[in-house]
């Protein structure tokens, strides 16, 4: 059974992501699951720390970008998740290629989420495991102008 209370096209969801730092650093909403989500980010010039290995703070950025795109799709479009903490365990140095992050609820409450998401290279390897706590909050109405 599938936990998504919202529209669940690929494309929509990307659109959501141009013009931002999803789209600067390459990322990619490219599958959802019943109860999963998964994108992908190349380990390249825009991701790489100095010293050549996968920046630690993009991993951040895909996990919380996926956690929270996540967390929008399973609520009410009247309201909204925001972050209020992320934590992340760097396992294995990335250098190159793709990594691909899974997005998966451990907690889906009235108020708060949290969020596990798995980034893996190219052979399946984990390099780096972060849990996402969101925050469920009514949607701000829009100001009328005038």
């Amino acid at each position: 059974m599938s936990i998504w209370k919202q529209d669940t096209d690929l494309d929509r969801i990307n659109a959501w992501n141009r013009h931002s730092l999803v789209e600067h650093l390459g990322m990619h909403v490219a599958e959802i699951g019943d109860d999963f989500i998964r994108g992908t980010m190349p380990v390249d010039e825009r991701t790489r720390q100095p010293f050549g290995l996968l920046h630690g703070g993009a991993s951040v950025a895909l996990a919380e970008s996926l956690g929270s795109v996540a967390g929008n799709l399973c609520i009410e479009p009247s309201d909204m998740a925001v972050g209020l903490e992320i934590n992340a365990n760097h396992v294995r140095a990335a250098t190159s290629g793709v990594v691909t992050g899974t997005a998966r609820p451990q907690h889906l409450g009235r108020t708060t989420q949290v969020w596990e998401i798995r980034i893996e290279d190219e052979q399946a390897r984990l390099v780096c495991i972060s849990r996402l706590t969101l925050a469920v909050v009514p949607r701000p109405k829009p100001k009328l102008a005038g």
